[in-house]
């Protein structure tokens, strides 16, 4: 059974006076398998993170159906998804404003442990696994979040995740922050964490090689609906919505011939979208 399944999901924030606002979420309809990582690719604006937001409660849908195991949570209340954190976490984009700066890495990755009624012995002892885990040294945990760098952050954000050891992890724009190299030591750290602790990811990014990197599967989000999706290496190879080719064309290169041709391509494909 999929851990998260999607189904026509639709959202409108409120509007002001007899105006409706317009629609943010127009039928969308997404399934992530156990251990599989499906990224939601799109512009800014295009609905990505506020479906992220209604996976995760923040957001109130208006339509469709949000299923964890079969069990719908579209419109699940405050007990419920206390005990849904167990199994649905998330990374956020800024390591700089996700993590509490007057609070040691201990205490930051102790307490949802301790909130879920492990003993502070034993949220302990889990603390020192998940630093082992995401490549941190020990004595990290009696450091501020300020004494660490962007990608450092970020392995905390990523050990707070994993914390209760959840079945889904929601990365919204998790490494758009950090430099390259960085980036592509805490891809890699997902994918690993992935292949030896089973866990499911749902990617949101506007970044299509980070796409190619780490996802098994694609969907290409437009104006709130899902214009594409499949398996990531046929969708990336051969784009059959004029979207998608916008996307991939839009991404730069290093060569700066092939670059003239791809922005040529894209602009001749925006000018025939008029």
């Amino acid at each position: 059974m999929s851990p998260l399944t999607v189904s026509d999901l639709r959202l409108r924030y409120p509007g002001r006076g007899v105006k409706k606002s317009p629609e943010v979420l127009r039928g969308v309809s997404i399934e992530i398998a156990p251990g599989e990582t499906l990224g939601l690719v799109g512009e800014s604006g295009s609905g990505k993170t506020t479906l992220g937001r209604a996976v995760l409660g923040l957001a109130s849908p208006t339509g469709g159906t949000i299923a964890f195991d079969g069990r719908d949570i579209t419109h699940a209340r405050a007990r419920e998804r206390r005990a849904l954190a167990k199994d649905i976490q998330v990374v956020f984009q800024d390591p700089y404003t996700s993590l509490n700066p007057s609070m040691k890495v201990t205490d930051t990755l102790a307490e949802p442990l301790i909130a879920q009624g492990i003993s502070v012995r034993d949220a302990r002892l889990r603390v020192a696994e998940l630093l082992d885990q995401v490549g941190l040294p020990a004595d990290s945990a009696e450091r501020y979040p300020r004494e660490f760098s962007g990608g450092q952050r970020q392995r905390v954000a990523i050990a707070r995740a994993l914390a209760l050891s959840p079945r889904l992890i929601i990365c919204d724009e998790a490494v758009s922050a950090l430099d390259l190299t960085t980036q592509a030591r805490v891809l890699d750290l997902l994918i690993e964490l992935q292949r030896s602790n089973g866990i499911a990811y749902l990617f949101i990014t506007h970044d299509l090689a980070v796409v190619r990197h780490i996802s098994h599967r694609v969907a290409v989000m437009y104006r709130g609906e899902i214009v594409e999706q499949g398996p990531v290496a046929e969708v990336t190879s051969n784009p059959q919505n004029e979207y998608t080719q916008r996307l991939l064309l839009a991404a730069p290169v290093a060569d700066p011939d092939r670059q003239r041709e791809r922005r040529m391509q894209r602009r001749s494909l925006m000018a025939a979208a008029r």
